[in-house]
């Protein structure tokens, strides 16, 4: 799958499984948006940045996507091909993924639902509200 259409897919995988877009906050980076929770925190951000500030060759602009994790997954994830620690965010708890391919979207799309589930406290309270 080419560059510019797995960020596709994983975007569209996003509003239809979450019901979410992309925010585009910066001018300085068109190309960077957020995707947020019911809660209002970021559960990824989908950016193209220069490979050589993710530890890559000069490979000239990447897309990726930055998805939250345990902090126990991080060292399995970061041995995968495709995953490097997370830009420009806390790196014991995110990486980046590339999506360029390396990683299928079925992975893509399992860390994705990985991080909303991390960081979907709303959806936490209404199940432990429910049991009580």
């Amino acid at each position: 799958m080419a560059e510019k259409k797995m960020r596709e897919a994983v975007l569209e995988f996003a509003e239809e499984r979450f019901g979410t877009k992309p925010e585009y906050l910066w001018s300085r980076t068109p190309d960077c948006g957020v995707l947020r929770c019911g809660n209002n925190k970021w559960y990824a951000i989908i950016m193209n940045v220069d490979g050589r500030k993710i530890g890559l060759p000069d490979t000239g602009k990447l897309d990726i996507i930055n998805v939250k994790c345990s902090h126990l997954m991080t060292g399995s994830l970061l041995a995968m091909k495709g995953i490097v620690p997370a830009y420009h965010m806390n790196k014991n708890n995110w990486v980046s993924v590339l999506l360029d391919g390396s990683v299928d979207i079925g992975q893509v799309t399992a860390l994705l639902e990985m991080s909303h589930e991390l960081v979907d406290r709303t959806k936490k309270k209404a199940k432990n509200a429910a049991s009580e």
